[in-house]
């Protein structure tokens, strides 16, 4: 969704569902799904009718990775871990709680260095590469198979 938000950020017209979909390779109902989060967490704003759509309802200085993470809904930040929480192996046990302590170290420094970049940075990053390289706001999605 960053890429959404940052595409917002600079074009004053809504964005429809469908719009959406298509710069994300998926359909129009995730995208609303996922939309509802940044709305609820008051980043976007949507109206209906023939010129509604998705608008971006914040500063972009003032919003970091980490809060669109959580607008999202994900509170999962790596897909590995143990099988079985309270296994009855005890190799299996001091393994899980090495596993554990990592993860926990990993995603303690992880939420610590997307709650310091906003979006704001984000753009910013985006302007001088489109400066420095004449690139295109956006090529063509082509989701991966």
């Amino acid at each position: 969704m960053l890429h959404v938000l940052l595409h917002m950020a600079r074009d004053d017209q809504p964005f429809t569902s469908e719009r959406i979909a298509e710069m994300l390779g998926t359909n129009a109902a995730v995208v609303r799904r996922t939309m509802a989060g940044l709305r609820k967490a008051g980043m976007v704003s949507s109206e209906r009718g023939p010129q509604g759509g998705w608008r971006l309802a914040s500063d972009l200085q003032q919003v970091t990775l980490l809060d669109v993470h959580r607008a999202v809904g994900g509170p999962n930040l790596f897909a590995i871990g143990p099988d079985r929480h309270n296994p009855d192996c005890a190799v299996e046990r001091v393994v899980n709680a090495a596993l554990a302590d990592s993860l926990q170290q990993a995603e303690a420094l992880l939420l610590s260095r997307l709650g310091a970049v906003t979006l704001a940075d984000l753009a910013r990053q985006f302007d001088v590469l489109c400066r420095q390289h004449g690139a295109r706001s956006h090529a063509p999605h082509k989701p991966s198979r």
